[in-house]
C-alpha cells in the first residue's frame, strides 16, 4: 500500500480534489507556498508539473506557465529539490507530471529512483502509452514503488481500456473531452456517459480533468468520478490576481470547489 492507495481508502465514498501547479510559476518560492496552501485547504492530491518546452497535452494557460518557469531558469534538479522539501511538510500524495522527453533525458531508471527518494507518490506522463515497454519506464516505476497514473480519453478504444484495467494501477485519469487542458465554459454531456461506461469496465477509481473550472462543473460531474482534477483555473486565478492577493484568491476558489464537492 502506498500513499495514493492510503488516500483513496481514507476518502472512501467521499470525493477528492486533485490540483496542479507548474513548478517555477510564477516563481519557485510561490510554487512552494501554493502547494502548502492547497494541502492546508484540503485537497487530496497535487500534481507538480516539471516544465517542458513542448507540453503537448496542455493548453495556452499551462503552456504559458511552463514558458515563464523555464525563463525563470527552472531545471529538473530544482523540481526534485522542491518535491523533497514539500513532501516533508504535507501528508497528501504528491505526483510528478511531465513528458517523456524529460524522463528520458534525465535517465529513466534514475528519474524513477530520484522521484521516489524525493517523496513523489506517483507520476503522470501523458505521452507514454500504457502498452509501451521501450526504455523500461513502467518496470522502473514498479521497481521503485512509484505509482503510474494512466490516462483514458473519451475516444479510447476497448483494447486500450482493457490494457489500462489489466495494468492494475491505483487510479485512472480520465479526460472530459478531446482537447488540451484549460478552463472551459462547460463539461460535455457525453462525459457522463463515458464515465458510466468506464465504471462497468474497470475496477479502479476514476479521476476526471480537462476543463473543470467552476463549482457548477463539479456539481455536473461529481457523481460520476471519484477525483475531480483542477489545473489551469488555478493558474488563471494567479495570473489575474495581484501578487499580494494570489494565494488568498486561490484558497477562496478551492474552498468553493470543496464546498460543492461534498
Amino acid at each position: 500500500m502506498g500513499k495514493i492507495s492510503d488516500k483513496l481508502k481514507e476518502l472512501g465514498k467521499s470525493k477528492g480534489i486533485m490540483t496542479h501547479v507548474v513548478i517555477g510559476y510564477p516563481n519557485l518560492q510561490e510554487t512552494e507556498q501554493t502547494i502548502l496552501n492547497m494541502a492546508e485547504t484540503g485537497v487530496s492530491f497535487i500534481e507538480l508539473q516539471i516544465p517542458f518546452s513542448d507540453p503537448i497535452a496542455d493548453g495556452p494557460t499551462i503552456m504559458e506557465a511552463s514558458r515563464v518557469a523555464l525563463e525563470n531558469g527552472i531545471k529538473v534538479k530544482d523540481c526534485f529539490e522542491l518535491m523533497a522539501r514539500v513532501s516533508k511538510k504535507v501528508d497528501i500524495p504528491l505526483l510528478f507530471m511531465s513528458y517523456f522527453n524529460i524522463v528520458l533525458n534525465y535517465g529513466v531508471e534514475k528519474f524513477c529512483k530520484d522521484a521516489k527518494v524525493a517523496g513523489a507518490a506517483g507520476v503522470i506522463i501523458p505521452d507514454i502509452p500504457p502498452e509501451e515497454t521501450k526504455d523500461g519506464f513502467y518496470e522502473a516505476c514498479r521497481k521503485h514503488d512509484l505509482d503510474t497514473i494512466l490516462i483514458l480519453a473519451t475516444i479510447s478504444t476497448q483494447d486500450r481500456i482493457e490494457v489500462v484495467n489489466k495494468k492494475r494501477r491505483r487510479l485512472i485519469y480520465c479526460t472530459s473531452r478531446m482537447s488540451t487542458t484549460g478552463s472551459k465554459a462547460d463539461i460535455p454531456e457525453e462525459t457522463k456517459e463515458f464515465l458510466m461506461t468506464l465504471r462497468k469496465k474497470v475496477s479502479l477509481p476514476l479521476s476526471i480533468g480537462f476543463g473543470i473550472s467552476k463549482p457548477e462543473h463539479v456539481s455536473f460531474i461529481k457523481n460520476y468520478a471519484d477525483i475531480i482534477v483542477i489545473g489551469s483555473k488555478v493558474i488563471d486565478i494567479m495570473k489575474e490576481a495581484t501578487p499580494k492577493n494570489r494565494q488568498v484568491e486561490v484558497k477562496k476558489f478551492l474552498n468553493s470547489i470543496l464546498a460543492e464537492l461534498n
